[in-house]
């Protein structure tokens, strides 16, 4: 399961991407059991953000008008809890000799965000200190997220392309400081390797893609072009259950258009890493999967940074005897 959903305070507009970092991890490359699948992954997030990138918050509500120049002492806080549903069906024919799914992401949860500092606005020789803070909340539904993967096995390497992108129908407000959805919309698309070793039980897998973001309506404000990597690697203790360790990268390769003169380009960046443990179990005659997964972010620029964990549990046809560790993808 590839789970699609905003963050609370991340990048680009007003501190809000699209693409979440950690929505590939280990074995995403490897083919899937045929038919009809289903996950749950319940995600939450605490993040925090200063200057800058807090400062991009109170621009993008409206608090700052764009022809005033700004000192800024400002810090941002958000949580989110979020679920999110996965129904993805993997056909059993060919396509261009490999396996193609398709799936589509929906969630419904709760966010938050709190902002407090000082700012000082100033045209031309007169200038305004306002200091204070105000907060925002809001439990909703968020965007759709389609998915489509192409996969391709060659004993212990796998290869796979995906597409996904954003539809832009959930609770969002150009002036709410909390949203679950973007207000635009979004496509993504990129690759993947997976080189998955049963008999000795090593898996490494690396997932690199861009995202295009299209004009918010409201606000006329388009993010730039990022560029975003997914890891995972994990050693299988039993056929059962693995331990391991995530990563994700995620850089802004281009320029914010529409942006507070304050910003500049507002290019983001963010790092992150953590520890994974997953678990394979029968479900009647389905297969059960079990994984907990936690980043922490640092290296930050222009994006709020803090912690994240996600525990996923989907439920999936069973594959033959013999074969549940080398067909099965997991990934939250």
């Amino acid at each position: 399961m590839c789970g699609c959903l905003p963050g609370a305070a991340y990048a680009d507009e007003g501190g809000v991407s699209y693409w979440l970092p950690g929505r590939f991890s280990s074995l995403a490359a490897t083919p899937q059991v045929p038919g009809w699948s289903m996950a749950a992954v319940y995600y939450h997030t605490s993040v925090s953000a200063f200057g800058t990138a807090a400062a991009a918050r109170e621009i993008h509500v409206g608090r700052i008008p764009a022809n005033v120049n700004v000192d800024l002492n400002l810090r941002l806080n958000a949580q989110a809890d979020l679920m999110l549903l996965n129904p993805t069906y993997t056909f059993a024919t060919p396509v261009l000799g490999g396996q193609l799914a398709i799936g589509v992401t929906g969630l419904f949860g709760r966010s938050t965000a709190d902002l407090a500092g000082t700012l000082t606005a100033a045209v031309g020789p007169l200038a305004v200190t306002r200091m204070g803070a105000f907060g925002d909340s809001i439990t909703s539904v968020g965007d759709l997220y389609p998915q489509a993967t192409l996969k391709w096995n060659a004993g212990v390497h796998n290869f796979m392309t995906y597409v996904t992108g954003d539809i832009p129908v959930g609770a969002y407000s150009p002036t709410r400081l909390a949203n679950l959805g973007i207000g635009h919309a979004a496509i993504d698309a990129g690759g993947g390797y997976t080189y998955f070793n049963p008999k000795a039980g090593h898996e490494f897998s690396a997932v690199a893609g861009f995202t295009y973001n299209f004009k918010n309506p409201d606000t006329q404000y388009q993010n730039g072009i990022d560029f975003h990597v997914d890891w995972g690697a994990s050693q299988f203790l039993s056929k059962q259950l693995f331990v391991g360790l995530v990563g994700y990268a995620y850089q802004q390769i281009t320029d914010d258009f529409g942006q507070h003169p304050a910003l500049g380009g507002f290019r983001s960046r963010v790092l992150g890493v953590g520890p994974q443990i997953g678990f394979l179990f029968p479900v009647g005659d389905m297969q059960g999967y079990l994984n907990l997964k936690g980043y922490g972010e640092f290296a930050a620029e222009n994006r709020p940074a803090g912690w994240n964990t996600w525990l996923t549990f989907s439920i999936s046809p069973m594959a033959p005897a013999g074969t549940v560790a080398s067909t099965r993808r997991m990934t939250k």
